[in-house]
């Protein structure tokens, strides 16, 4: 029996999260599952070191919704992702971080306004669960920049999600 073309893509960039993989794929696992449409995961490994990849190649063993890019050297998490979003097949595709700083629960909520008509939809991490000064701080900062520079308002440009 062949599966389905997936209506969604989740692009995962990965770079040394061998550690935060397996409670990753805990919560990705029920939020795919509660989707009504058919979907696949784009894991692309950034060239890591610490047994990232083979966690991966472990964890798409179990579950064929799981597709792994990786790449030859670590070319950093922009790259990444360009390269899950070449490999998606998807119409619909969503990026998530590996470390759990976005909430996979949260993939139905973009779909639920996706769905609504609107042509993109973007996260927002709240709350923030990194250090203020050296990462929220500078974050608020682009932010501002960016939304004055483009005319356009976001909370949080730097939400893959």
């Amino acid at each position: 029996m062949s599966t389905p073309a997936p209506a969604l893509s989740i692009v995962i960039p990965v770079y040394d999260e061998a550690e935060s993989l397996g409670p990753l794929f805990a919560e990705l696992g029920p939020a795919l599952d509660a989707l009504d449409r058919p979907a696949e995961v784009v894991a692309v490994d950034d060239g890591s070191t610490d047994g990232s990849f083979e966690r991966l190649v472990a964890l798409a063993h179990g579950d064929p919704r799981i597709r792994i890019v990786r790449l030859a050297r670590n070319y950093g998490q922009t790259a990444a992702l360009a390269a899950g979003i070449e490999h998606a097949r998807a119409p619909v595709i969503v990026s998530l971080d590996a470390d759990l700083q976005n909430d996979p629960a949260d993939i139905p909520r973009l779909l639920a306004v996706l769905d609504g008509g609107v042509d993109v939809v973007n996260g927002w991490r709240s709350p923030r669960h990194d250090p203020w000064l050296t990462r929220r701080l500078p974050s608020q900062i682009a932010n501002r920049l960016i939304s004055l520079v483009t005319g356009t308002r976001l909370h949080d440009y730097g939400c893959t999600l």
